[in-house]
């Protein structure tokens, strides 16, 4: 595997290359070894990239480098493996290589993409929770990029739901990107998901990764949802790309005053599934064929968690979004050390959970 790294890291040989070149040479071993005559009778390649290939071999910690990966506990998969996703190997420009802390989606179970604005409406975070929630009962598992908004809110529904939910990051898989979202990065791997990079580890998220990491949030998908969206967002490149894929794409209406639905609402004219309920959802993809869904199972009742008057004041002012306890007490006027009983006591009901010193979150 130290030279599937050494040959994954060459980052200015397109993964295309990388894909034809193993095709041709069978194995990276043999490509870190082979002489340069045999590498000049590979008609794709340039001569540029020839001698790039050589210099990496002079410049790259073969055994260091390795190491490395391994005490980050990130898996490295690449395209031709028994390992690498299935549904990846057909999408246009597939990833050599995937770099995997945790788990990738369980084979021949249903995966939906939940995708959509950073800065939701009220509206579109209710509605993102319900349908991740539902769709998580009913077996499915969850896709998303880990962003504020949309993706944040839909992946930790489905982690309340105790089901799983992958983040394909467009940063490395080692770096977790908002920051602010690190608990929920940590509960995603604790449940049993997966933190999905094309990236190689270390890598800033950089602007231009973005879009490249949403073919993946497709590709990875049986369908994909867009909850919310401006009329030029990400969410729209994703659903452009899952429609290239082949795959079913529906959006949540909304109104046409709302600059958050007008995305959506485009999407919908041009043909997109109109999102109504997940019920309504659930029935017309197993009618379609396209996925099977199992029947919801029944849930144990719970008694009604019952909130004291301080308890309430500082939940309400909690988000899916890290917030700091004193931010809380300026909020409530309460003294600090009333907020933080009343975070403690929230946290015992399972409603709140600390995900870095003094800073927490809604679950």
């Amino acid at each position: 595997m130290k030279y599937e790294y050494w040959f994954a890291a060459i980052e200015k040989l397109s993964d295309q290359k990388k894909i034809l070149l193993k095709q041709e040479i069978s194995t990276a071993k043999e490509i870190y070894y082979i002489e340069e005559k045999v590498l000049d009778t590979c008609s794709f390649l340039e001569k540029a990239e020839i001698q790039m290939i050589q210099s990496s071999k002079r410049t790259w910690n073969l055994e260091g480098k390795y190491q490395e990966l391994k005490k980050l506990r990130i898996r490295l998969i690449v395209y031709g493996s028994e390992d690498y996703p299935t549904k990846l190997k057909t999408i246009f420009h597939p990833p050599y290589a995937l770099y995997v802390k945790g788990n990738l989606p369980t084979k021949n179970v249903p995966a939906i993409a939940i995708v959509g604005a950073r800065k939701c409406t009220s509206y579109g975070e209710k509605c993102a929770c319900e349908f991740a929630e539902k769709l998580t009962e009913y077996g499915a598992e969850i896709i998303s990029g880990l962003a504020y908004g949309i993706d944040g809110m839909s992946q930790r529904a489905a982690i309340n739901q105790n089901g799983k939910t992958f983040a394909v990051l467009g940063s490395g898989a080692d770096v977790c990107y908002p920051h602010n979202h690190i608990g929920l990065y940590t509960d995603i791997l604790e449940h049993e998901g997966g933190i999905i990079s094309e990236q190689l580890p270390g890598t800033k998220p950089l602007g231009w990764n973005f879009p490249m990491r949403n073919r993946i949030i497709s590709g990875l998908s049986d369908v994909v949802l867009v909850m919310e969206a401006k009329e030029k967002s990400g969410s729209l490149i994703t659903a452009d790309l899952a429609m290239d894929q082949g795959k079913d794409v529906y959006a949540l209406p909304g109104p046409v005053t709302s600059p958050y639905s007008q995305g959506c609402n485009r999407l919908i004219k041009q043909g997109a599934g109109v999102l109504l309920s997940p019920e309504e959802l659930m029935e017309d993809l197993s009618v379609s064929g396209r996925i099977c869904l199992s029947s919801l199972p029944q849930k144990k009742e719970e008694k009604e968690k019952v909130l004291e008057r301080t308890e309430k004041l500082v939940y309400s002012c909690l988000d899916f979004d890290s917030k700091n306890a004193d931010t809380i007490a300026a909020e409530t006027e309460l003294s600090p050390l009333i907020v933080i009983n009343g975070l403690i006591s929230l946290e015992l009901k399972g409603l709140v959970k600390e995900i870095s010193k003094n800073n927490y979150v809604k679950i």
